[in-house]
């Protein structure tokens, strides 16, 4: 069968750069679905993109689909024949609609049902006929945000303003909103032309001639490649942030590198608000010594070639000159300010409607946070340091510069707090209060930084969740999951002595003591314990640990959070472990007789043989070392001390009757099988594993 080489292109205005990528991955793979469904066979698929077009070449398409024999059912036999066991008029319509006659008829069993089938033959289309559809793709597409231009009825991410579509090189006829397509295609705005497309192959290297690279990967590759080679000239270093790189990669069609100056007063600025303002309002990449320092230069991408490149730079570095002035400005102004002066400021800025204003929170965090120190037995000195950076935790957020730049959030509140004489302890778990930021960030490192981390995120999960405010779905405005995932993150680094569950009971309580109208505070407690059973899930998962295992170390709740994470791991692995089963089968089997009994007391004067005796004996010399070795948290060595039960435990079932007439017998087994479950179940509810499902 022939093939030919397909392209789309779809020009528009300006798309904003943070919208590329999700619309190049769009692109891609629901152009894979259309052919698919189509039945349109290729070889491979190349997608393009920048501000102004997105495209799609598709290689080695067949030039038409395949012919089908399709087997088509019809109405039940019953029904399909009638009384006297002739056609019936339903099974003579069914057939006239498909083109066949009861001659072909054949009779199948579906799911113990006879059905009347008939053979279709379906001769495959070309694929001229069904290019045209591709249209329907490209309104498929779904954005963030859309818009409408001129009178048309389209919402779309952009005005479209060409179409070029090739079938090797022959145009693809169809049109959008009044945009018909053809074999031309526009360069860069400033510096390239209109241009014919002679063939689908030719599209990426005419483009290079009118300066427009269409892969995004060929300009970050770019881009990457001047930056390096600027290090190697000038002698510094170029800290690469992935997220500025794909950001500027999709502003520019043709990326130029060049760095600017920008005065060297400027350095006694903290450093972190110098790059906050080169980055976020210039797309600027910093610059610094081989030894980190940070130099009063700056990395820049220049939407085109390098003419006038030095008239380019002089107007970025005026422009970031004006920026930077602004900083010092703020720097300065927020200096004036007394901590104080600005946490009374914070009594006129909402949190939430219902939970208050920010220094309602505050003052949560500050009896929240003391308590938690407290309930961790930490030293008076500690729990004073905790106080005093739960009081001015959020000062920082009326300062000017953070009103600039809100990521900055913490990082200046460290800065001024400092400049305003606070201890090192305080200052830094100011900016720790917000780690970790994201997925990958670091966790609070001091142990003051820790308690209010977790302080001040399970007041607003809490908070938030007590009022109604459970996120749903992708609708998550105050990034509880975010903050729950840092409090379960914390929780099992450090390795807290305090439960979750005894947390969120100290925090539940303060809530009770406040105004904050709230229905049921123990419904509230079920849905905080249930949206952070799914995140300790999500993060298990993450970790190659499955749900059950999660569920088998949670039933007895979340516990204290690194001793959740240390069991499931173990577990995960043993049920892998084929050295275990023997002792995992009896285990289970103890554990499942025992979820009827009523009691753990045993009367030892009920046993009636030996095996009984042996197995309650075997226990009480278990127990010790197994639950000492429990409040080590040495949990692969309990579990050896557990192994010691196996051929008591299966000795006990091959020689005992457990469910007997004798009520007292009866109950006294179960009572022998419920220790060895009470001993389990430190660990875990091991009859919740299909630990089968590994051998």
């Amino acid at each position: 069968m022939t093939t030919s080489n397909v392209l789309f292109e779809i020009g528009l205005e300006e798309m904003p750069a943070r919208f590329l990528s999700d619309t190049e991955k769009q692109l891609t793979e629901k152009t894979k679905a259309w052919l698919e469904a189509s039945r349109l066979a290729y070889s491979e698929i190349d997608t393009f993109i920048t501000p102004r077009r997105f495209a799609v070449l598709i290689h080695n398409l067949e030039s038409k689909q395949p012919d089908l024999n399709e087997e088509v059912r019809g109405p039940k036999l019953q029904i399909a024949k009638d009384q006297a066991g002739e056609w019936s008029k339903a099974a003579i319509g069914f057939c006239k609609g498909q083109g066949k006659t009861v001659d072909d008829i054949v009779v199948k069993t579906v799911d113990g049902h006879d059905y009347i089938f008939v053979e279709k033959y379906i001769e495959g289309k070309l694929a001229t006929a069904i290019l045209p559809a591709f249209k329907d793709v490209v309104l498929s597409l779904n954005f963030p945000k859309n818009m409408r231009w001129g009178n048309r009825s389209l919402r779309f991410i952009r005005p479209i303003k060409w179409i070029l579509a090739l079938n090797d090189a022959e145009v693809i006829p169809f049109e959008i909103e009044g945009v018909t397509s053809g074999n031309e295609t526009r360069g860069h705005r400033f510096l390239g032309q209109t241009i014919t497309v002679k063939d689908a192959l030719a599209y990426e290297a005419a483009l290079k001639e009118e300066y427009v690279i269409a892969d995004a990967n060929k300009r970050q590759s770019m881009i990457v490649e001047q930056i390096k080679a600027l290090e190697t000239e000038q002698d510094f270093v170029v800290p690469i942030d992935e997220d500025l790189l794909e950001e500027v990669t999709h502003l520019v069609e043709y990326p130029t590198v060049f760095f600017g100056e920008f005065s060297q007063d400027f350095l006694d600025v903290p450093e972190e608000a110098l790059i906050t303002s080169m980055k976020e309002h210039q797309r600027y990449f910093p610059v610094r010594q081989t030894d980190q320092t940070l130099l009063p230069y700056f990395i820049a991408v220049r939407n085109g070639n390098r003419d006038h490149i030095d008239t380019v730079k002089r107007g970025n570095e005026k422009v970031l000159n004006a920026r930077l002035k602004d900083a010092v400005f703020f720097y300065e102004e927020d200096q004036k300010q007394s901590i104080e002066a600005n946490n009374e400021k914070l009594t006129r800025m909402v949190f939430q409607e219902k939970l208050g204003t920010l220094h309602d929170k505050v003052e949560r965090v500050e009896a929240i946070s003391q308590s938690v120190a407290i309930a961790l037995q930490l030293d008076q000195p500690v729990v004073k340091d905790v106080r005093r950076a739960a009081e001015i935790s959020k000062f920082d957020l009326v300062t000017q510069m953070v009103n600039e730049f809100t990521n900055l959030q913490g990082v200046m509140g460290e800065k001024y707090a400092r400049l305003k004489g606070e201890s090192d302890a305080v200052s830094i778990a100011l900016n720790e209060q917000y780690m970790p930021r994201h997925a990958h960030d670091d966790l609070p490192a001091s142990t003051v930084g820790q308690i209010l981390s977790v302080s001040d995120k399970m007041d607003t999960i809490v908070g938030c969740i007590a009022v109604g405010l459970m996120p749903t779905g992708s609708q998550d405005p105050y990034a509880l999951r975010r903050q729950a995932m840092g409090v379960v993150q914390i929780l099992e680094r450090f390795g807290w002595s305090l439960s979750f569950e005894n947390l969120l009971d100290l925090i539940i309580s303060h809530y009770e003591t406040t105004s904050i109208e709230v229905d049921d505070y123990q419904v509230v407690n079920q849905n905080v314990t249930d949206f952070f059973r799914a995140r300790v899930s999500f993060l298990a998962k993450e970790r190659g640990i499955e749900r059950d295992v999660v569920e088998a170390v949670t039933h007895r709740g979340l516990g204290q959070l690194h001793q959740l994470f240390i069991k499931a791991e173990l577990l995960e692995e043993k049920r892998k472990d084929e050295s275990f089963k023997q002792t995992e089968e009896a285990l289970v089997r103890s554990m499942n007789l025992a979820n009827k009994a009523t009691t753990t007391e045993v009367e030892a004067h009920l046993f009636e043989n030996e095996s009984e005796t042996a197995l309650y004996q075997t226990l009480l010399e278990v127990r010790a070392a197994y639950e000492a070795r429990i409040s080590e948290e040495a949990y692969q060595e309990a579990l050896s001390e557990l192994e010691a039960l196996t051929p008591a435990i299966n000795r006990f079932f091959d020689e005992t009757m457990v469910m007997v007439e004798n009520e007292k017998v009866k109950n006294n087994r179960l009572a022998l099988l419920n220790q060895v479950k009470q001993l389990v179940d430190l660990i875990g509810d091991f009859t919740q594993i299909e630990w089968k499902q590994q051998f």
